[in-house]
């Protein structure tokens, strides 16, 4: 009588643990598809952290890249107008308003004027006088560098050709005060067939822009040799004028101890080194015997 009430009992206890094992089996896959998905999302999140990375190294990369310091000055003033009506008649008096101005292809770059003067006083001789103004402006360029650092450069070369030129006697050079960043006076004698020169040439730099005075004198058919110390005085006077002129050009309010203004943005060709003023002012007057490259 008890064995059908067993094995009723057998039955159904197999029936539930067969009951358990398909809900177990059943939750396996959504386990898999939920571990699954967590692996994804895991996944997905590295990727990013990795683009993260990636962007963050390009952007430092870019941050890194060296800057160069802009060029302060971006023009140059009319080179025959840098000088005032009262120096022009002082330094050149028979030749103040024949100004003539040098050929030049950047004028925001390059520039230059010259005067000649002949004094003639007939049985009695005559003076001479030759002024030469030279303005180049350099900029600045991550291939060449910084503008007022060319100018430097350039500054130093033009020093040190004044300074041995062929011919000269009693060579000079002394510091120029107050004549932009700094400024340099070199003088000297040099004998043509003409008669004896006095030779001046200031050369000074304000910012990224330097400056070069050519400036010479001579007694002629018996005439007095002129003073070197009045003629480098009057060369002089002349740099600082042409500073403050560059300066005022570029609306620094016309001071002569340098400035401040907007980037240039790579150097001009015109710029070159390579490009005397000096050289360029010997041709501009062939009349000129004192001038260095005669």
């Amino acid at each position: 009588m008890h064995q059908p009430a067993q094995r009723d009992q057998q039955t159904h206890q197999r029936a539930k643990r067969l009951h358990r094992v398909l809900v177990c089996a059943a939750a396996v896959p959504v386990m898999l598809i939920a571990a699954g998905c967590s692996s994804d999302s895991g996944s997905d999140g590295g990727a990013a952290k990795d683009t993260a990375g990636l962007g963050a190294t390009t952007s430092a990369d870019a941050t890194a890249a060296p800057t160069v310091q802009a060029a302060a000055y971006k023009k140059l003033p009319e080179p025959c107008a840098v000088l005032s009506k009262k120096t022009l008649t002082d330094l050149v008096p028979k030749g103040a308003k024949s100004g003539k101005e040098g050929t030049s292809t950047d004028t925001a770059s390059r520039g230059s004027c010259s005067w000649t003067s002949l004094d003639n006083n007939g049985v009695k001789g005559s003076q001479f006088r030759w002024l030469n103004v030279s303005l180049l402006r350099f900029d600045s360029s991550q291939t060449q560098g910084e503008g007022d650092k060319l100018a430097a450069s350039y500054y130093a070369k033009q020093v040190q050709e004044a300074q041995s030129v062929t011919g000269a006697k009693s060579t000079k050079s002394e510091p120029v005060a107050g004549a932009g960043d700094e400024a340099t006076a070199v003088r000297y004698d040099l004998k043509k067939k003409e008669g004896a020169f006095k030779q001046q040439t200031v050369v000074a730099r304000v910012e990224n822009v330097v400056v070069t005075i050519d400036y010479n004198g001579a007694g002629l058919a018996g005439d007095k040799t002129p003073s070197a110390d009045t003629l480098t005085k009057a060369a002089e006077k002349a740099v600082k004028e042409a500073v403050a002129a560059v300066s005022s050009a570029n609306g620094s309010g016309g001071s002569s101890t340098g400035g401040a203004g907007s980037p240039s943005a790579s150097p001009s060709k015109s710029a070159s080194p390579s490009a005397s003023p000096s050289k360029s002012a010997s041709k501009a007057s062939p009349s000129a015997s004192a001038s260095k490259k005669s």
